[in-house]
C-alpha cells in the first residue's frame, strides 16, 4: 500500500520573513515613531474633529490580497493616529495621564518577536521570574508584608474585578448575593462595573456620600455597616481610595483599616491613580495606611509612566488569588509545589497572557528606581505650584490642596446661579483646550462642574504648567468685559 507525499511547495513562505525584511520594517517604522515623538509637543493637544467620517472612511471588508507595507504606514501615522486626543503630549493634564516610555515598546518588541508563554513557570521559568520580581518590587513599594504577592493585568478595571472576586471568595459563603461593598461616591466606576460582572446587584455596592474634602466618612460607614447587617445582609468589603479619579482625595485609610478589621470586612484600596507616590516621601505620609490592605490596585501605565494596558492586582495573601482563580485540568502541568514558584493562570481569569513584566522590568532596570522617583517628586512639586498659582487668581475658586499631583478648580462669577456657573466653566474649559496647548478635562462635584488639573506625564515640566497658566490666565482674560 502507496503512503501519501505531501505535495512540494515551490513558493515562498510569505509570513516568514527573511532577516533583510526584517530589519527594514523595524527601520522604516521607526523612522516614523521617532518623528513622531519628537513632535509631540508641537502637535495638535485633539484632533477628533470629523472621527466619524474618518472611521467610516476606514470601514472595509476583509481583504484578500495584501497592501504594500509603506503605504500602510502612511495611513497609520499620516491619518489614523494623529485624528486623537495627543495623550502623550507633555501638555496633556487631562484625565490621568497616560506615559508611554519608548523603553516599554522596545521591551513589548522583544516580548511579542520571542513569543514565549508565561502564563505557567515551566514554560519559561526566567521571564516569569523577571514578572514576579516586578510584583515583589511593588509590594516593597507599598511596604506589603512577607507573603504579598499579585498579577499584572490590562488595567485598573481587571485589577479590581480580579480583587473583588478574591475578596468575595475569602469573605462570603457561596450564596454570596447578600453581600455588600462599601466606598465613597468618588470611587472610580470600575468597582460598580467590577462587583456588577462579579454577580453583584448594583444597590449592593454602597457609594456613601463623601465628607466636604472627598473622603469617605468612617461614621457614616459604620453605621451604614450595622443597619445593612440588621436588615440580614453580608458586609464584606470595604474599598479606600489612594487618590481619587475626581479630584486626587485620598481616604483615610488608617481608619477605614482599622473599620474593616473590626467589622471582619476585606480592606481594599484603589491606588490605580496614586499608588506609586509610595515611591516619594510625600507619597508615603499621603498613603498612610496602604500597607494594611488586604488588595491593592495600581496602574503602572499611570504613575511608572508606562503604556496603556499596564495595571496591577496585589493582595497581602497571595495564595488568596490561587484559591479564588486556580481550576485544574488534565492538559496542563501539575500545580506548582514551591511558594516561591507562581503560576499566572491560577491568580487570575486569564489562561493565555502577553508577557507584561518585560514592559515594567526593562525601564526600571535600566534607570533604577530613584530616577522615577524624582520623576514623581516632580509631579508633586509642579501640582503645587500650578495650586498656587491658580489660588491668587482673581475670581477663580480652588478645591483642596493637591495631596498628591491632582486639583481641581474653577471661576464664580458674580451674579450667577449655579446652572449659569456651570456654563461658564465649561466654555472656560473649551477656551483653555481650543488654544491646542494643554488639554484639561472636568468633572461635576455636588456643588457644580469643576475643572480639573492633573500632572503625571514624564514629559511634563515647569515650562509645560507656565504654559498652561498662561492659556487660563488668557482665556479669563477673553470673559472679562472691556473696561
Amino acid at each position: 500500500m502507496s503512503r501519501r507525499k505531501l505535495p512540494k511547495v515551490a513558493a515562498p513562505m510569505p509570513l516568514e520573513l527573511p532577516s533583510r525584511t526584517m530589519r527594514a520594517m523595524v527601520e522604516l517604522a521607526m523612522d516614523r515613531i521617532v518623528r513622531h515623538i519628537e513632535s509631540l509637543p508641537t502637535q495638535p493637544m485633539h484632533a477628533v474633529a470629523g472621527g466619524k467620517k474618518l472611521a467610516r472612511m476606514l470601514r472595509e471588508p476583509l481583504p484578500e490580497t495584501g497592501t504594500p507595507y509603506e503605504r500602510l504606514l502612511r495611513l497609520l501615522f499620516g491619518r489614523v493616529i494623529p485624528a486623537s486626543l495627543n495623550t502623550a503630549s507633555p501638555g496633556y493634564l487631562a484625565y490621568v495621564p497616560g506615559g508611554g516610555l519608548f523603553h516599554s515598546a522596545v521591551a513589548d518588541l522583544i516580548a511579542d518577536a520571542t513569543n514565549r508563554y508565561v502564563g505557567m513557570w515551566q514554560a519559561a521559568p526566567g521571564l516569569v521570574q523577571l514578572e514576579k520580581n516586578v510584583l515583589d518590587w511593588f509590594t516593597a513599594i507599598l511596604a506589603l508584608p512577607e507573603g504579598s504577592g499579585g498579577l499584572l493585568t490590562t488595567g485598573g478595571s481587571m485589577a479590581t474585578l480580579i480583587a473583588l472576586v478574591t475578596a468575595r471568595h475569602e469573605r462570603l459563603p457561596p450564596e454570596f448575593q447578600r453581600g455588600v461593598v462599601y466606598a465613597s461616591d468618588d470611587v472610580h466606576h470600575a468597582l460598580t462595573k467590577s462587583a456588577r460582572i462579579a454577580g453583584f446587584l448594583t444597590e449592593r455596592v454602597r457609594l456613601l456620600p463623601s465628607d466636604e474634602h472627598h473622603r469617605l466618612c468612617t461614621k457614616e460607614l459604620v453605621r451604614v455597616i450595622a443597619r445593612d447587617r440588621a436588615a440580614g445582609l453580608l458586609p464584606f468589603c470595604v474599598v479606600g481610595s489612594a487618590g481619587t479619579v475626581n479630584t486626587g482625595a485620598v481616604d483615610d485609610l488608617v481608619a477605614l483599616a482599622e473599620v474593616a478589621k473590626q467589622e471582619g470586612l476585606w480592606f481594599h484600596v484603589d491606588a490605580a491613580y496614586g499608588g506609586f507616590f509610595a515611591l516619594t516621601e510625600r507619597g508615603r505620609a499621603s498613603l498612610r495606611g496602604i500597607e494594611l490592605a488586604d488588595s491593592v490596585v495600581l496602574d503602572p501605565h499611570k504613575g511608572l509612566f508606562l503604556p496603556y494596558g499596564t495595571g496591577c492586582v496585589l493582595v497581602r495573601d497571595r495564595l488568596a488569588l490561587e484559591r479564588a482563580h486556580a481550576v485544574r485540568a488534565p492538559y496542563l502541568p501539575a500545580k506548582q509545589s514551591d511558594e516561591d514558584i507562581v503560576d499566572f493562570c491560577d491568580m487570575g481569569p486569564e489562561l493565555s497572557r502577553d508577557n507584561r513584566g518585560l514592559r515594567v522590568w526593562l525601564p526600571i532596570k535600566m534607570h533604577g528606581a530613584a530616577t522615577f522617583r524624582a520623576a514623581l517628586d516632580e509631579k508633586l512639586d509642579l501640582a503645587r505650584v500650578a495650586f498656587a498659582a491658580l489660588s491668587e487668581e482673581p475670581g477663580v475658586e480652588v478645591g483642596d490642596a493637591p495631596e498628591l499631583s491632582l486639583f481641581v478648580w474653577r471661576i464664580r462669577p458674580a451674579g450667577l446661579d449655579a446652572e449659569a456657573c456651570d456654563i461658564a466653566n465649561r466654555r472656560l474649559l473649551s477656551a483653555i483646550n481650543q488654544r491646542q496647548r494643554v488639554h484639561m478635562t472636568g468633572t461635576t462635584l455636588r456643588n457644580g462642574f469643576f475643572i480639573r488639573f492633573c500632572v503625571l506625564s514624564f514629559r511634563t515640566h515647569r515650562e509645560h504648567i507656565e504654559r498652561a497658566l498662561e492659556d487660563i490666565r488668557a482665556a479669563l482674560a477673553e470673559r472679562e468685559p472691556p473696561a
